[in-house]
């Protein structure tokens, strides 16, 4: 565990850092249905993808390329407005790399090995020596200067990123095992039996999704798993597992480059992937001392932000007074004669009067009306949600119209409220306006 880091030997300077942000994310269920995964919003003001870039930009890494494909639009947009600062002149770049049929007219990306493979011209004109191989959809903040020292110590031939997790949450991942150098001896991609580490039950040895490389050995990989019609071209299912039974595959620790800054505790790392996790992840920030610190100058969250004006909070009278309570309430939002408590609001939130609120992330721009109470609800982007409406109290009835997860979470989103509408019709006016 290590606070912000120099790279003394410049090597992520020689370093180029590849995104696989393509993905759909499907386990999000609706808030995928617009959105890749990686653009999905997070903490208030930022998307999951900002962090993978951030920890690039914090490291050193200058030379970014981001692969997106499923339903890239927002996330494109995103990349254009908060992540256009880099200079050519200085040696900097970021690349959005949209699957464009580059390789083979008929196929997009056909797995994550394939969305580099399809981009080698772009990598080789950034003339780095190193690849930093990053998926764009987790949480967390690492220095991956120190991983790249790691790898250029070691002599690997692939340096993955490794986390210990808990055995029943470790089958959605690739799993390892290694020996006492730190060798990785044995990997598996997503297996339904997950093996524990040794000494610790109930644990698993997971891949974080991150990988070194030197790029001129990375590039001989994928071309050869590009000419192997058996392979799938993943990196999980196919590179990694070659390069592990050849000896050449070395874990790193995530303990050690972690960013710990302010009151964190522990190394946070957290797969968002789920409706329970997302929601829980961003309630983690409303903590007195919060897992994960996005508030330290020293170890910045880069990020698209809006030009809004600051929150405002309106009404003071009983039953009727706009307050947050161990709540994150970002710019823009009016919280007017409304309750909110252990909640996240996210940019231009509107609560109403008499609404209440308790642990619910509300997505950009949506709204409570009057009267409403929610409870363990996450409300996507633009909802409004009508008065006297109840979220969170009977199961029965939310799953009737919404999305409730195995944890209890009620995922409201308009197309939800617009059939709830449709399908009561006069039934509605009886709810509180």
């Amino acid at each position: 565990m290590r606070g912000p880091t120099q790279d003394p030997g410049g090597l992520a300077r020689q370093s180029m850092a590849f995104v696989l942000a393509g993905g759909r994310g499907s386990r999000l269920r609706e808030l995928t249905d617009r959105r890749a995964k990686p653009a999905v919003y997070f903490g208030g003001k930022t998307r999951i993808i900002d962090f993978a870039l951030s920890n690039a930009m914090n490291s050193g890494i200058r030379r970014i390329g981001v692969a997106t494909q499923y339903k890239a639009h927002s996330l494109i947009r995103h990349l254009q407005r908060g992540w256009s600062f880099f200079s050519e002149s200085r040696g900097e770049g970021l690349d959005i790399l949209p699957a464009s049929q580059r390789v083979d007219e008929r196929n997009w990306y056909l797995g994550t090995a394939d969305a580099v493979t399809q981009n080698i011209d772009i990598i080789r004109d950034y003339n780095t020596r190193y690849m930093v191989i990053l998926a764009g959809d987790h949480i967390y903040k690492m220095d991956y200067s120190v991983m790249i020292a790691q790898h250029v110590d070691t002599g690997a031939e692939v340096t993955v990123g490794c986390i210990e997790a808990p055995r029943a949450e470790a089958s959605a991942f690739g799993v390892m095992a290694v020996d006492a150098s730190g060798r990785i001896t044995e990997f598996m991609e997503k297996p339904a039996e997950p093996p524990e580490m040794p000494g610790k039950p109930g644990v698993s040895l997971c891949s974080m999704g991150i990988y070194v490389f030197e790029t001129d050995l990375l590039i001989g990989l994928l071309l050869e798993d590009q000419a192997d019609p058996e392979s799938s071209h993943d990196f999980g299912s196919d590179i990694i597992p070659r390069l592990v039974a050849r000896g050449g595959a070395v874990a790193h620790s995530f303990s050690d480059s972690c960013v710990m800054t302010g009151d964190e505790k522990a190394p946070y790392w957290r797969d968002v992937g789920t409706v329970d996790a997302f929601h829980q992840a961003n309630l983690d920030l409303c903590a007195f001392e919060p897992q994960l610190d996005i508030w330290s100058g020293d170890w910045p969250i880069w990020t698209y932000s809006e030009l809004t004006p600051p929150a405002k909070f309106v009404h003071d009278m009983d039953g009727r007074r706009g307050t947050a309570v161990s709540s994150l309430v970002s710019g823009g939002c009016i919280v007017s004669g409304a309750g909110v408590r252990e909640s996240l609001l996210f940019t231009g939130v509107r609560a109403n009067s008499y609404s209440e609120l308790s642990r619910v992330v509300a997505l950009p721009y949506s709204e409570v009306g009057r009267h409403a109470r929610l409870t363990n609800a996450v409300l996507d982007r633009g909802v409004s949600v009508p008065a006297g409406l109840v979220v969170g109290e009977d199961p029965v009835e939310d799953a009737r119209w919404f999305r409730v997860s195995e944890g209890g979470v009620t995922l409201i989103t308009q197309p939800m409220l617009d059939a709830r509408q449709a399908a009561l019709g006069g039934h509605l006016a009886g709810e509180v306006s």
